[in-house]
């Protein structure tokens, strides 16, 4: 079967190494807290259909900082897979695997990263063609011990791991150093009371001090902090046209 991730968006995840996942309760919120993460040098997201404001901020994401790697999360039923494809994000994923949620994403187009726990959700979230998964949740579930041994039997496979849960800057380091972990989510760099408070600043720290840590364990990958302002402005020198 063909896979969900094509070659490219498997490199570009990668590269980026961080999701920082978001629950923005103002879509006006939704640009400056992108931009702050990309002052510090995290430009990847997944932003959770949690709050009424999702989609909206999904939108001004795509609209207004085009560079940062849109991920949709929390994505629970097809409908919802439909909506998330049609207002372009770069893929979705989901805390389990739902095999009908996987045939709408592959049905849509959009690249998918199930959720999964046990071997069981391994084998079924394998038969639909996904490489790329989401660990979920990797630290209450039993963190690096307990994946290295589930990949166990899988691991000629290729698979790829995107661990979420219970990660933050104390943990992630040890992650980051798990050959088949292709990236991390978390939501420590810009917590939910962190957007509310609009503190951008705080979030842009965070966001350095992670892809500061992820520079270090992978040798360099991963985007250079940029010369934003506090407020999220463009850097020294680039103009939008």
């Amino acid at each position: 079967m063909e896979r969900l991730f094509s070659e490219e968006l498997t490199e570009r995840i990668r590269a980026c190494g961080i999701f920082a996942v978001l629950v923005i309760e103002d879509a006006g919120d939704a640009v400056p807290t992108a931009r702050a993460l990309l002052a510090g040098g995290v430009a990847a997201m997944e932003l959770t259909l949690r709050t009424p404001a999702a989609m909206e901020s999904l939108a001004r994401i795509r609209e207004a900082v085009p560079e940062m790697l849109a991920c949709v999360g929390t994505i629970l039923n097809p409908k919802q897979v439909g909506e998330v494809a049609a207002a372009g994000a770069d893929l979705g994923v989901a805390p389990g695997f739902n095999p009908r949620v996987v045939d709408a994403a592959r049905k849509a187009g959009l690249p998918f990263a199930p959720g999964v726990t046990t071997a069981s959700e391994l084998e079924g979230a394998i038969e639909k063609g996904c490489r790329v998964l989401k660990f979920f949740p990797a630290e209450p579930a039993g963190g690096i011990p307990y994946l290295k041994s589930m990949n166990g039997p899988y691991g000629h496979l290729g698979l790829q791991y995107i661990p979420l849960g219970g990660l933050n800057e104390d943990n992630v380091r040890s992650w980051f150093e798990q050959p088949f972990v292709i990236a991390v989510g978390g939501s420590w760099i810009a917590r939910r009371e962190l957007v509310a408070a609009r503190n951008w600043e705080e979030i842009s720290r965070r966001a350095e001090r992670a892809a500061t840590i992820f520079r270090q364990v992978r040798g360099g990958q991963g985007g250079e902090r940029r010369e934003r302002t506090a407020n999220g402005g463009e850097p020294k020198g680039r103009h939008r046209g």
